[in-house]
């Protein structure tokens, strides 16, 4: 699918406290690298980032539309029809992350600190998924920070289940994540079988390792859980901080009120260079498996709708 470009785009801001640099490319306008600039003049990684789509590694920076997660047997039921969709999870018999990733886009839109994609999503073209969308990304940076907004249309003739995801790997600056601190206001989890599906079951958090909701190290903990009811602060966003008491950093992922989950993976099954370097944190607009769970925020989206949202990240240094 596609032609598998590899261009990419560089978008910068300056301001009294430092500069942040993005790198983009339109092959599934994947955001591929996050710098930042401090008062020493020495710049230092965000996201752990990639400059050319061969050296991606565990969905680094991917768009993870029409679905993020996994959905169980790549199987699923809409609107009294069964869907079988092309099984391409290579930890199980499963459906995974969606299909614009292994896109080309189109850059539509470029000025010095924002740069705009578009995808499109030909149904007739995708095995199991028989819709049609219209996808825009646009990423922006300012104020030592980065803002991701996305709309998805619907330009097809029939409702079409829709969610969005994102899965760029965050650091403060630590060689190991495990010495990062985490701060997660998040109330529950998914449960997961021992296939990374989801049972049906959330799980409230007192006494789980996984609870984050009072900042602590990450410590040894493996951690590739699905979160969900989100604690907001009053203007209506959810945050996230990751720390480095060494490095100084602190980053701060915020999300917007249509974005009610985040899957966050500690990568111990990456290669070397990439296995517990980083904290992946995944916005994501619904639950793993929601086209099986659609109460887990899948949207049924009619014909010439829109739906939209906005995460991002902001750097204390």
């Amino acid at each position: 699918m596609g032609s598998l470009e590899d261009i990419t785009v560089t978008i910068s801001d300056s301001d009294a406290a430092g500069r942040i640099d993005l790198l983009s490319g339109s092959h599934g306008a994947s955001l591929r690298s996050l710098t930042a600039v401090g008062p020493s003049g020495d710049p230092f990684d965000v996201i752990l980032g990639y400059q050319h789509k061969g050296e991606k590694m565990g969905g680094q920076g991917d768009v993870l539309i029409p679905f993020p997660g996994r959905v169980a047997l790549g199987r699923y039921t809409f609107e009294g029809t069964q869907h079988q969709m092309h099984i391409n999870d290579k930890d199980g018999p499963n459906a995974i992350h969606g299909f614009l990733r292994e896109l080309d886009w189109t850059e539509d839109g470029v000025t010095e600190n924002e740069v705009s994609y578009t995808g499109i999503l030909d149904g007739s073209k995708v095995e199991g998924y028989p819709f049609h969308l219209k996808v825009r990304i646009t990423y922006r940076v300012e104020n030592m920070g980065m803002t991701c907004s996305y709309e998805i249309e619907n330009t097809g003739e029939t409702d079409a289940p829709v969610a969005a995801g994102f899965h760029p790997y965050f650091t403060a600056g630590d060689e190991w994540c495990d010495d990062s601190t985490l701060l997660l206001p998040m109330n529950s989890i998914l449960e997961f079988g021992d296939d990374l599906i989801p049972t049906g079951r959330m799980l409230g958090l007192d006494g789980s390792p996984y609870d984050y909701r009072v900042e602590r190290p990450i410590g040894d903990t493996k951690i590739n859980n699905c979160y969900c009811d989100p604690i907001r602060d009053a203007d209506g966003r959810v945050r996230f901080t990751l720390a480095s008491s060494k490095t100084g950093r602190k980053i701060t992922v915020w999300m917007d009120e249509a974005i009610d989950y985040v899957v966050l993976y500690t990568g111990d099954v990456l290669p070397d260079q990439m296995k517990r370097r980083g904290l992946a944190i995944e916005p994501m607009t619904c639950g793993s498996d929601a086209f099986n769970h659609t109460e887990w925020g899948l949207v049924s989206l009619k014909p010439g709708e829109t739906t939209k949202g906005q995460w991002g990240v902001t750097v204390s240094l």
